[in-house]
This record gives structure tokens, sequence and C-alpha cells, in this order.
């Protein structure tokens, strides 16, 4: 359910939705989520001084009722 919540969040932030992707993963220090943009949205996903990147994880945490943590990456062609 995170994961959805996540792709539907960063899907209406960057210019190519179709790029986005998301992957969770369970790991020992809790849920691990990973979203790929494409290397344009970049900044648009991280924004100024790393806000919006630290409001999706804000949003995720409230969710979550564990650990999670999320990690924003470009896709590299």
């Amino acid at each position: 359910m995170l994961a959805q919540a996540v792709e539907h969040l960063i899907k209406n932030i960057v210019d190519f939705p179709d790029d986005v992707s998301v992957k969770s993963h369970e790991n020992a220090r809790g849920e691990l989520i990973r979203v790929r943009v494409n290397p344009e949205d970049i900044g648009r996903v991280i924004g100024r001084n790393g806000r919006t990147a630290n409001a999706v994880r804000c949003v995720v945490q409230s969710m979550a009722d564990h650990k999670v943590r999320v990690d924003i990456m470009d896709v590299r062609k």
C-alpha cells in the first residue's frame, strides 16, 4: 500500500510519469521504498533544499505503522 501511495504522489509531480518505478523491500531496519525517475525529473522530485522529498517521506512515514525509508534515484539510460 505504501509503495502505491508513493508512486501516486511521484507520478503527479514529474513530467515523465511513465519513467517512474517504485519498488519496496523489507530489510532488518524496516521497509525500503526505492523510487526511480527520469533524470530530467530528479530536481522536481527532490525540490529546493530537499523540501519535496522530505514532504513525501513525511507523508509516507505518517501512513506507516513501522519504520520506512524512501530513496529517490534517477534512471540512467
